[in-house]
């Protein structure tokens, strides 16, 4: 069975292991889409909106590495301390 369309901001933070106030944050620069319902306006956030974020974060932190690739310099400076 499928898990509800929409998320508290608490429960986005539990799977994103982040609090409660990083994930509105987020929220309020727009890095994670949100809506305001109810009379009280409290933030929701649609499931596949989180995956979509989730997404864009590998994406990114995939383009990071591909960028600064870790193992080689790591790998080069070690042999430099061996000389």
């Amino acid at each position: 069975m499928p898990g509800p369309r929409f998320l508290q901001l608490a429960d986005v933070a539990e799977v994103l292991n982040i609090s409660a106030n990083q994930v509105y944050a987020l929220v309020r620069r727009g890095d994670i889409p949100a809506v305001k319902i109810g009379g009280r306006g409290q933030w929701r956030v649609e499931s596949s909106e989180l995956e979509k974020y989730i997404e864009r974060l590998y994406s990114e932190t995939k383009d990071f590495i591909d960028s600064h690739p870790f193992g080689e310099e790591a790998e080069q400076t070690e042999e430099a301390h061996q000389l």
